[in-house]
């Protein structure tokens, strides 16, 4: 009986003595070559030599950390992404003040909801949709962002708060 089939033969064809035989030999040859460099987890075969580049075809990407849903899969859609639409929401009525020319309120309310953001992707094991990149970076993302709104609108208007070096960058940028 040879190792091989014939090439008009099906796998199905092969026997389990072959099938068997061309395993051990295949068990023996892993065993004795040793794998350099980047090689993959323990599977049956015995490890695999892998490569660190990107794939040429990305099958998926994966969720970020809380991105599961915020309320379970019974509730509806809405109420499934509560933190987002809470977060969007008060930012729409900032804008809307901010377009009924109550500018300092509204942008401070559109800064105080990216605040809110943060704490909530701190606060919270499952955020739904508000999860975008890991937890650390949407907590500084969205807090440091609301921190620099309400800064700004609070600098904005004449009467406002004083912040020397803010005001120092001010300056600076329009006169040069």
């Amino acid at each position: 009986m040879s190792a091989e089939p014939d090439q008009g033969a099906s796998r199905a064809d092969v026997t389990q003595a072959e099938v068997t035989e061309a395993d051990v030999t295949e068990a023996e040859a892993v065993e004795d070559t040793e794998a350099k460099g980047a090689v993959s987890a323990p599977a049956p075969g015995g490890p695999k030599k892998t490569t660190r580049r990107f794939p040429l075809l990305t099958r998926d990407t994966a969720r970020p950390e809380g991105g599961g849903r915020a309320a379970g899969g019974d509730a509806p859609a809405p109420a499934r992404q509560w933190p987002l639409l809470s977060v969007l929401s008060t930012v729409g009525l900032g804008l809307l003040l901010t377009a009924f020319d109550v500018f300092r309120l509204g942008t401070i309310l559109v800064g105080l909801a990216l605040i809110g953001g943060a704490v909530l992707r701190w606060a919270l094991p499952g955020v739904g949709m508000l999860a975008v990149r890991s937890r650390f970076t949407d907590m500084v993302t969205y807090g440091g962002l609301g921190a620099v709104i309400v800064l700004l609108a609070l600098m904005a208007q004449p009467d406002g708060m004083q912040v020397p070096f803010l005001d120092g960058i001010l300056h600076f940028t329009i006169s040069s």
